[in-house]
C-alpha cells in the first residue's frame, strides 16, 4: 500500500505522519491501547515509525494515564 492511500490520522492516534500511520495499520494497531501493548522497542523497528512519532504516541498515551509497553 502506497502511503499516499494511508489516512493522515488514524483511531484515536494523534497525527503522527503516513508512513508511521501505514505501519500501524499493517501490525492491526489503530487504537491507543493497541499502540501502548506493542512497547517503544517494537515501535521503533517498524518502518516508517521513529523517534518522533513515539514520542507523539508517548504523549497522547499519558493524557489518557496509559504508558508505552517496554
Amino acid at each position: 500500500m502506497s502511503t499516499k492511500d494511508v489516512p493522515a490520522q488514524i483511531g484515536d492516534l494523534p497525527p503522527i505522519g503516513r508512513p508511521a500511520n501505514s505501519a500501524l495499520i499493517a501490525r492491526g494497531a489503530t487504537t491507543l491501547m493497541g499502540v501502548a501493548a506493542l512497547g517503544e522497542r517494537e515501535l521503533l523497528a517498524m518502518h516508517g515509525v521513529g523517534p518522533k512519532a513515539v514520542e507523539l504516541l508517548r504523549r497522547a498515551l499519558r493524557e489518557q494515564g496509559a504508558e508505552l509497553g517496554p
